[in-house]
């Protein structure tokens, strides 16, 4: 359904600045020591979990492995 819209004047408008709140919020809490150190200490385990996940996979992700090569059980050279 459409709503009617009633014209609001001008006037109203250019008096609403008036009433502006002019209160500065409090200042921020500085953080302790202790939660600085223990956002070091997250963003440090992130990064190392990141680095050794490189470290580990790489080996998984390298092409240089021959296709000649293929893996033979004991069982299968019995034979």
């Amino acid at each position: 359904m459409f709503r009617r819209r009633e014209p609001v004047p001008f006037a109203f408008i250019a008096e609403a600045d008036k009433y502006r709140s002019n209160v500065t919020p409090p200042p921020r809490e500085r953080a302790s020591v202790s939660e600085i150190a223990g956002r070091w200490l997250i963003g440090l385990t992130v990064v190392a979990g990141l680095a050794g996940s490189l470290l580990f996979g790489m080996p998984a992700l390298s092409q240089n492995q021959s296709p000649a090569q293929s893996q033979q059980s004991e069982a299968s050279n019995s034979r």
